[in-house]
């Protein structure tokens, strides 16, 4: 089964309201064509291992994808979706194939491939654990990723199949060491609701609320150095909602407030809860990823300046990943994957096949030289 066939058999399957049918082929694929131990989660996340002793590397990633467009879907027998997959120019059009089942596909087949045994007298055996693992719910916040992590997942290195082609130049496939966080709040003002026309006898928790955006229009933006670049964190205030009719003094408001974080910082947005009636809660924090191995991300470039013709460059990415729990967790991440910016939840996805065979050939090259 090429790279091609089997990204074209996941993105078929629906999985951006229920993941078990994409789980169920990952699973029942691994099972027949490899002999390493699979299992299968509580919540359908699926993990092959084989190889034993040593360090561990995993590659990752997610088979849900978020909802797909009326052109990317067809209706069957009983009203069952099937999602569209279309092959031309060399690309596969369809949800969910750059993010991310085409890279899911590529891993599956490397880990399948990947030679964990010396083939000869002379060589000497490879050591160490090898590890596929297709994650549920990174679309709503890695929900997988986080059940793994708790429940024992702890590669010392993993490679996270997200996209990170066309980022030093189009069409080059680079090794991401370094990616964003989000941090989503809500800021809460409480006032003292009162008749318009007696200003005095309430207190406005607009008023309270623009405060608390002062205050946060003050705070500084942590920004981090990585691979050359300085990677920024920003702050934003997204929403307001506040009062209840044109005469009356509000007596509650709310904001939200949309923070990207970089790894070992944070905006200071507890500072806020100094203000008298505003009180700020974390809705939503998905961690930022740093790799601070420098020889895992050497050996990563290396093996995918092999499989291009461009040069690859190690990179960040401005979006949050699984790759951030892991990194979270103690785990070593980089992130090395066929989708290019501003393909990913488009109308329009794809991603190139030849790119695949790359990712394919580069996950397998990493795992044989690092696991030695």
């Amino acid at each position: 089964m090429t790279v091609r066939e089997l990204t074209q058999a996941l993105v078929s399957i629906p999985s951006h309201e229920d993941e078990t049918a994409a789980g169920d082929y990952i699973e029942t694929w691994l099972r027949r064509e490899t002999d390493a131990d699979v299992t299968r989660d509580a919540i359908g996340n699926v993990i092959a291992r084989k190889g034993t002793g040593g360090e561990t590397l995993a590659l990752v990633g997610h088979h849900d994808v978020v909802e797909p467009a009326t052109s990317q879907v067809n209706s069957g027998v009983d009203g069952d979706l099937e999602y569209v997959v279309e092959h031309r120019d060399g690309r596969l059009y369809g949800r969910g194939t750059a993010d991310m089942k085409g890279a899911v596909a590529a891993a599956m087949l490397a880990f399948r491939d990947s030679k964990l045994e010396s083939s000869g007298p002379s060589q000497s055996a490879l050591t160490g654990e090898l590890v596929f693992a297709s994650f549920v719910g990174e679309e709503i916040g890695g929900v997988g990723a986080q059940h793994a992590i708790e429940h024992g997942f702890a590669p010392e290195y993993a490679i996270v199949g997200e996209g990170s082609t066309g980022y030093s130049n189009p069409g080059v496939t680079d090794v991401a060491v370094a990616h964003k966080g989000r941090r989503g709040s809500t800021i809460t003002a409480d006032g003292t609701a009162a008749h318009a026309s007696e200003v005095g006898a309430g207190e406005n928790a607009i008023y309270r609320a623009t405060a608390a955006v002062d205050r946060i229009r003050e705070l500084e933006v942590p920004s981090i150095e990585v691979a050359g670049d300085q990677l920024e964190g920003s702050l934003v205030v997204t929403e307001i909602d506040g009062g209840s009719a044109m005469n009356v003094v509000p007596d509650r408001c709310e904001l939200t407030v949309d923070e990207r974080t970089v790894a070992g910082k944070r905006a200071p947005l507890e500072h806020v809860d100094a203000l008298e009636g505003v009180h700020w809660t974390v809705d939503q924090d998905l961690p930022p990823m740093r790799c601070t191995d420098e020889a895992f991300a050497k050996t990563v470039l290396e093996a995918a300046d092999a499989v291009q013709p461009g040069s690859p460059e190690l990179v960040t990415k401005p979006h949050a990943t699984d790759a951030g729990w892991l990194s979270e967790a103690g785990t070593e991440c980089v992130i090395y994957g066929a989708a290019e910016p501003g393909e990913a939840h488009t109308e329009s996805e794809s991603v190139s096949i030849d790119v695949l065979k790359r990712c394919r050939d580069t996950y397998r090259r990493v795992a044989e030289s690092w696991l030695q």
